[in-house]
């Protein structure tokens, strides 16, 4: 049986931080040109304007690049970092809140193959989905699935229920990755992972 569809109602819980852990275990797809790839979700960080340093909305910040974080719950915000990468996030919360879910690793599940390929990996490895940016790579997600909404089957980007449960015992907290300059938002606990994933991109503990 094919795993549901994430409602739209998921996504606009006010609380960022929640949504962040919530997402964990559940599946991100993509259907580019008719092949499908996915993962369950292993890392997330959250991103919460305006009060948030760290955030692209800080202080009501509102530009081209991210007037995606403005939209209604439930659609992608993919950006370019360092000019290479393309990081892939989730919109949260009502619109013109401008919350977002960073998505940091998956733990591949369909199209390993496709993966691969997309990543110039000639082997099966944890590297493939390690990292936001190596996970928009090896799915397919560009600047071009900025504003995609993520809760229609109909979408070439989307996010999945999963049978996967993962106990609290589980569930790492540490700060969040590359925020170092953002004065007190650096010191803000508010990355999710899982502590035993190979996948997930970085080793720092959890608090």
């Amino acid at each position: 049986m094919p795993n549901s569809i994430l409602p739209h109602s998921f996504y606009l819980n006010d609380d960022v931080c929640f949504i962040a852990k919530s997402l964990l275990g559940k599946i991100l797809e993509t259907n580019i040109n008719g092949v499908i790839t996915s993962g369950y979700i292993v890392e997330t960080e959250a991103y919460r304007g305006p009060d948030d340093r760290a955030s692209h909305s800080f202080n009501n910040r509102r530009t081209p690049r991210n007037e995606s974080m403005y939209q209604s719950g439930g659609y992608s915000y993919v950006y370019i970092c360092y000019g290479i990468h393309f990081l892939f996030n989730v919109v949260t919360a009502k619109k013109d809140t401008a919350h977002a879910v960073l998505i940091r690793a998956l733990e591949p599940i369909e199209g390993s193959a496709e993966m691969l390929k997309r990543r110039s990996l000639k082997t099966e490895s944890n590297l493939v989905t390690k990292g936001p940016g190596s996970l928009s790579q090896a799915l397919g997600i560009t600047k071009s699935y900025d504003s995609v909404c993520l809760f229609s089957l109909q979408s070439p980007v989307r996010i999945l229920e999963s049978d996967k449960n993962f106990d609290p015992s589980m569930i790492g907290i540490s700060t969040r990755i590359g925020v170092e300059s953002s004065q007190e938002a650096a010191s803000y606990p508010w990355r999710y992972f899982i502590k035993n994933s190979k996948f997930v991109s970085a080793t720092k503990n959890s608090l």
